[in-house]
């Protein structure tokens, strides 16, 4: 299989999983969990009841208590945040099961209210919670319905609930609830990031420099996701991670929602924007290693990763729905016109790049339609609770300025690299 055929075959699989992931129409889904607790069904119903005497059991919820003047509905406050650093706040409405027979209970509940997210967001959601004495102890049975858009959520929602599970498994047994599963630690996300280098290695060619070239690229979505994390801590955010995705790429998370437009576009644009300051120190680096300052067989590969950061970062900053730059413009330019002229702009600064570096229209423009598919494909927008605060002027020129310095430095680093390889 030639190199175009791998990097064809490569494409169709990233834009197949991420329409699975992301835009798959999978309508009302419920999902099922069932488990056997060695406890009295009193205890595990008072776990349970969202007000029930110990329905705080979990490590993340603060408080769950029925309101007083709203019969029926729940307030329940959790550790992580909403936009203003204050505890999340939802509000459930619960009605009793009567169909449960015998020492059976059971409740169904629906969202009603969100301090972080719009109501909209949990329109369609609904959970019924059962509770049943076994000769063992207790079954809970669990079934949780919404409507669905891809896999990806719903892959979130059933890890979440087995992870329930287990922790208040850890409750019943030592009055203490933890933190479930290991995905997101560091350690597993450098085998996710190692496993990615290996599956991309065959499309790159089994060669020495396959693998040079897939482990660049993988260091280089880390470098670029760490930007985002930067800015992230940069804005207060007091956890963040990086979750990444074998083929995929990865993702920076951070600690809370988002405040402002000006925090939502210098998030977006900082993972690029730190690779940027990378870029003259590799310059450099090369240039010392072409006087022979520097181990001279270390110029090719500089050559090749500065090639690979600046075509990543370049791309990553198209105007598309889903890239970075069009996260970036569409804070900075709110109305649909201007919105419009800047990503023509931006577009065209790119594809001056690609002219200039040899590639044929042709191939520009089938790129160019390829990204636009791509950025089509993604989770829909979840609307916020509050709106986000307005950019100021001072704000909107600086985000603007960066970027354009993160275009310019990684066009320049991509004609600078090409120029010399080739």
């Amino acid at each position: 299989m030639s190199g175009l055929q791998s990097a064809i075959l490569l494409l169709f699989i990233n834009i197949g999983l991420l329409w699975l992931l992301m835009r798959i129409p999978l309508g009302l889904r419920t999902l099922h969990v069932n488990r056997t607790f060695r406890c009295t069904p009193e205890t595990l119903w008072s776990a349970m009841n969202p007000a029930g005497s110990k329905a705080n059991w979990h490590h993340s919820v603060i408080s769950s208590r029925p309101l007083s003047h709203r019969a029926g509905v729940i307030e329940q406050t959790y550790k992580h945040l909403d936009k203003n650093g204050e505890p999340l706040r939802r509000l459930l409405s619960l009605e009793p099961l009567t169909a449960v027979t015998g020492s059976a209970h059971g409740f169904h509940s629906a969202v009603i209210d969100d301090s972080t997210l719009d109501p909209s967001f949990w329109k369609e959601f609904r959970e019924r919670r059962i509770v049943r004495p076994t000769p063992e102890g207790a079954v809970l049975e669990i079934a949780q319905t919404d409507r669905y858009r891809g896999l990806a959520f719903l892959i979130f929602r059933y890890v979440a609930l087995r992870r329930e599970m287990r922790a208040l498994e850890g409750w019943l047994a030592t009055g203490e609830s933890r933190p479930q599963g290991y995905f997101e630690h560091p350690l597993v996300q450098v085998g996710l990031a190692v496993l990615s280098t290996l599956l991309l290695w065959p499309f790159l060619g089994l060669t020495v420099q396959g693998l040079m070239i897939s482990t660049f690229l993988t260091l280089v979505i880390a470098l670029h996701e760490l930007g985002h994390m930067a800015a992230y801590r940069m804005f207060g955010h007091q956890s963040v991670r990086m979750i990444f995705v074998p083929l995929l790429g990865g993702v920076a998370i951070g600690g809370r929602p988002y405040r402002s437009l000006f925090e939502v576009a210098t998030c977006a644009l900082m993972g690029a924007g730190m690779s940027a300051f990378l870029v003259p120190i590799l310059i450099v680096a090369e240039q010392l290693a072409d006087r022979g300052i520097v181990p001279s067989p270390t110029r090719g590969p500089l050559l090749v990763f500065i090639m690979i950061l600046g075509a990543f970062n370049l791309l990553n900053l198209l105007p598309m729905h889903r890239f970075d730059g069009g996260q970036v413009l569409r804070q900075i330019f709110r109305s649909r016109r201007s919105q419009t002229a800047a990503s023509f702009v931006v577009t065209l600064c790119i594809m001056c790049v690609g002219f200039e570096v040899g590639l044929a229209a042709t191939w520009l423009l089938a790129g160019l339609l390829v990204f636009t598919i791509v950025s089509m494909i993604g989770a829909g927008s979840v609307k916020p609770r509050q709106k986000l605060e307005e950019m100021k002027d001072g704000e909107r020129m600086l985000v603007a300025f960066g970027l354009y310095a993160a275009i310019a430095m990684h066009g320049y680093a991509v004609v600078f690299a090409i120029d010399r390889i080739f």
